[in-house]
């Protein structure tokens, strides 16, 4: 018996054992099988290419079967498979082996059509290109590809499942995919049918938002907020996932919940980040104040964050609760005075406070070391511990002058703060970089923190020795959210001093943990005055730019009032900054993965199969939905987008962000690949049985095009309203629920269907690479961190546990009196 090949057009692994048997000369006869066609009978699913040897058996892997056809040619021993096998580990040879030709053959598709790798990979491209104008691979690729090019593969492609990609991997190893080991059974089927036919009638009607928003009985109050953006600069891309983007997904996933949902935020003003810049600009710090704010929050309105009210915190309720909560704490003896020494300049008669102090660094030598941190080696510094320093206003040498100050005795709480954050971290979800650097705070002991700064342009400390001085940034700014909200309303109390009936969400990148979870609990435990707590703290890590940094001085990346001048829509940007958040550890913004993301994900996947569900409506229906008889392939894909649908409810339950969007893209794959198997385009011409089942399909697909709609909203707002707007979706849909309902009916009126992305050519990528890349490559400075990003401590929590305090020289017993 001669070896059979079994073969189906269009597969990819063709290339590969075609070009195996031209280089070897061995050639089985050769059959052409449907896609599938279950030619090895022991398999429950079909594996092709197979090749069937004389004896009856069947090896059905490509790279097997390769080298099969190298062995009985006799030019490739047994015992070297284990070197082709761990071809990453080693260098590839002069002489063709099967290794080169697997590898040769998988990397095709992959090596064509605009994808260049000399820079990265000399060697790869240098040998692919060898092994391309091989005769036999030539042979191989004209037999194969027929002169399409890499297009004969999509047809088969596209009927696929698609692999599981390292994204869907979890912590422990398991697949993160929905269903990727679940088997469908005769239940599931039953309960996800009857879900479909229950219809929109099943689902709870969309909330009613009433003006104020506050807490009601007996529901689930959720008050969430995003880390307070410094008012004295423009943020960046890694600013805005950090906080307002990931935070705003998560309101509108629970206002689709129909959980009662307050999101609030606003420009923290106070300290001396914003006396410096209104010195560098000429301005008053109340005139930085309404400039920033103002650009602040057009930035955020055009990348669509659903702020149920962004406010400031110069404003009078901000000094009335902040001076409260000081009193309580005076009044219940967790406040001392210690004495402390700061650089003073005599010529502008005043102490310098960290930002206005420049010298060497006492470690590196560095020239322009900060008075609070040195940007060349990263570390922190004590003013006073400057070399040289200088005052950066007058350019004067100051000198040291003590100076008096209010501490918080954090050790006092120590008990109180175990306890709240054990119960806080067990029932709450708490990422894991925030549990672990709170916990490190307390297992290294906390110490007394400086709560007031010699400034003008702060809260004032109303308390008799010290009205001269105003609240330290750090004890201010997170009172912050208390005021923003009673500017928002006068019963602002039911939120904040609610702990029973109110959830507190509180989102920020890692630099802020400290303080969200340490300084500013045990501020509001030790005023003793029923204040909620925080419930979930969500922590994310950095993200950086391309091979560096942010740095808007030297005009290195993108910043919010940029992405708007690309004329890329704020929705592509968020989609790409949620794809890439930094959740479990740094993560960069790359132009080139932004235009993959891009071109792949939005427009082939999502966009793609969106506008081909509602083109088959409008083209083959007369723009009605259908009527829809389900079979059983019908029921399983019900299944399975339900298992999708209630693993996104899950993963964002937990704020588990970057992965409920995968759960979006698995189910769009999944409906190309319902569209592509059963071709409603051919059906519908073919006969009543044909035209009905092309009626099904195309019915499901739209139905599953809403459902993507509803999945979208808390990523893509826009795009979601844009989806609904041509299907002519009822907005009794935008509800969340764990079972996947038929949105769209027969007879629907479905309105006109037009692209939802475009895509993003190469060479306007490149531009906006150039655009923003300022003077990364040629700068002689140090890269200068974006606020609170330390240089050298980017991956390591640890280090974020290092805050910069004032030099105590002596502790006195406080005489505290209003």
């Amino acid at each position: 018996m001669v070896p059979r090949l079994f073969l189906t057009a269009g597969h990819p692994g063709n290339l590969k054992v075609e070009a195996a048997a031209q280089l070897t000369g061995v050639r089985p006869e050769q059959r052409l099988v449907g896609p599938h066609d279950r030619v090895v009978p022991y398999l429950s699913q079909t594996r092709l290419p197979a090749l069937q040897l004389p004896n009856g058996d069947f090896i059905f892997s490509t790279n097997t079967i390769c080298q099969y056809l190298f062995t009985v040619s006799g030019k490739e021993p047994v015992d070297t498979t284990n070197q082709w096998l761990e071809w990453e580990a080693t260098q590839l040879q002069d002489a063709v082996t099967v290794a080169d030709v697997v590898i040769w053959g998988t990397l095709h598709p992959l090596l064509q059509n605009d994808v260049n790798f000399q820079g990265g990979f000399v060697s790869l491209w240098e040998w692919f290109q060898r092994m391309s104008c091989m005769g036999a691979c030539v042979a191989a690729v004209d037999a194969v590809l027929q002169g399409k090019g890499v297009q004969v593969f999509k047809g088969y492609l596209q009927k696929q499942s698609p692999p599981p990609s390292a994204d869907q991997l979890t912590a422990n190893g398991t697949q993160g995919g929905a269903g990727l080991d679940r088997r469908v059974t005769e239940e599931d089927e039953r309960k996800a049918e009857e879900a479909w036919c229950s219809g929109l009638a099943a689902l709870p009607k969309p909330r009613d938002v009433q003006q104020p928003i506050l807490p009601q009985k007996n529901e689930r109050n959720l008050l969430i907020t995003s880390a307070l953006p410094y008012v004295n600069n423009v943020p960046h891309l890694g600013n805005i996932i950090g906080c307002v983007l990931s935070a705003d997904v998560f309101a509108r996933y629970s206002r689709l919940r129909g959980w009662n949902t307050l999101y609030i935020c606003g420009t923290d003003e106070y300290g001396t980040a914003t006396e410096t810049k209104a010195l560098e600009e000429g301005l008053s710090p109340r005139q930085i104040c309404d400039k920033y704010n103002a650009i602040h929050a057009r930035i955020y309105r055009w990348f669509n964050i659903s702020f149920d009210y962004f406010g400031r915190t110069s404003t009078q309720h901000q000094t009335r609760i902040a001076q409260d909560i000081f009193s309580r704490l005076q009044e219940r003896g967790f406040l001392t005075s210690q004495t402390v020494d700061q650089l003073c300049c005599e010529k502008c008669q005043r102490f310098l406070a960290d930002r206005f102090v420049e010298g060497i660094c006492p470690f590196c030598s560095y020239q322009e070391a900060r008075g609070d941190q040195c940007d060349l080696c990263g570390k922190l510094i004590n003013a006073v511990d400057l070399k040289d320093p200088r005052c950066k206003i007058c350019i004067n040498t100051p000198v040291i002058k003590s100076s008096n100050h209010l501490f918080l005795e954090l050790p006092k709480l120590e008990e109180r703060l175990e306890q709240w954050l054990e119960k806080s971290v067990s029932t709450g979800d708490w990422t894991p970089n925030a549990r672990f650097i709170a916990r490190s705070w307390i297992r290294d002991g906390i110490k007394p923190r400086c709560i007031t700064r010699d400034l003008k342009w702060g809260t004032p400390v109303p308390l008799q020795g010290f009205t001269d001085k105003v609240f330290y940034v750090w004890f201010d700014a997170p009172i912050g959210y208390i005021s923003i909200t009673a500017n928002y309303t006068e019963h602002w109390e039911k939120w904040w001093k609610n702990p029973e009936e109110v959830e507190l969400y509180n989102f920020m990148a890692k630099d802020n943990v400290p303080f969200h979870s340490v300084v500013f609990p045990c501020s509001l435990l030790g005023a003793e005055d029923n204040y909620t707590l925080v419930n979930s703290l969500i922590a994310t890590e950095y993200l950086n730019y391309e091979d560096g940094k942010f740095s808007k001085s030297r005009g290195v990346g993108v910043f919010g009032d940029m992405a708007q001048e690309t004329g890329i829509a704020a929705d592509i940007w968020r989609f790409y900054l949620l794809y890439i958040r930094p959740e479990g550890q740094d993560s960069f913004f790359s132009w080139t993965d932004f235009m993959l993301k891009n071109n792949s994900e939005l427009l082939n996947n999502l966009g793609n199969f969106i506008n081909r569900a509602g083109v088959f409506v409008v083209k083959f229906f007369e723009g009605c939905v259908p009527a829809m008889e389900l079979n059983q392939e019908d029921k399983r894909l019900l299944v399975q987008v339900t298992w999708e649908l209630q693993q996104y409810n899950q993963n964002l339950q937990r704020v588990r962000i970057r992965d409920a969007l995968r759960c979006i893209l698995n189910i769009s794959r999944s409906g190309n690949q319902y569209i592509q198997v059963n071709e409603p385009w051919r059906r519908v011409r073919g006969s009543d049985s044909d035209k009905n089942r092309a009626g099904t399909v195309t019915g499901v697909a739209v139905n599953l095009a809403c459902l993507l709609s509803v999945l979208l909203q808390p990523y893509m707002p826009s795009v979601s309203q844009t989806i609904q707007s041509q299907l002519r979706a009822p907005q009794t849909c935008n509800v969340l629920v764990d079972q996947f309902v038929c949105y769209l009916p027969m007879g629907h009126k479905i309105g006109t269907i037009s692209p939802l992305f475009q895509k993003l050519e190469s060479s306007r990528i490149e531009e906006l690479r150039n655009k923003y890349s300022g003077q990364q490559h040629c700068s002689d400075k140090p890269t200068i961190p974006s606020p609170g990003v330390k240089p050298g401590m980017l991956s390591d929590p640890r280090h974020v546990t290092d805050v910069p305090q004032l030099s105590v020289t002596k502790q006195e017993e406080p005489e505290l009196a209003v």
